[in-house]
């Protein structure tokens, strides 16, 4: 039903792998998913859980941008 809604055109699932956890809590992510995600020495990440869903990666800039728009969209009811 999801491809009714939403054509993708691209693969958008991916399986990258394992990572090993070090003894300071640290993971390499892979370079395939970097290089899909546009991930670079720098950026910022949000580290998001559920108890029941897991651990989500979301770069801080696009939840930025998310962020902006709801605020701006608020600012300007009568649209």
């Amino acid at each position: 039903m999801d491809e009714m809604v939403a054509p993708r055109r691209e693969k958008t699932k991916h399986l990258f792998g394992s990572v090993k956890v070090g003894e300071r809590g640290q993971v390499v992510i892979p370079k395939e998913a970097r290089e899909i995600f546009d991930i670079n020495p720098g950026d910022i990440l949000l580290v998001l859980g559920d108890v029941e869903r897991g651990i989500a990666l979301v770069k801080a800039d696009a939840i930025q941008e998310f962020a902006r728009k709801i605020l701006d969209s608020a600012s300007r009811p009568d649209e």
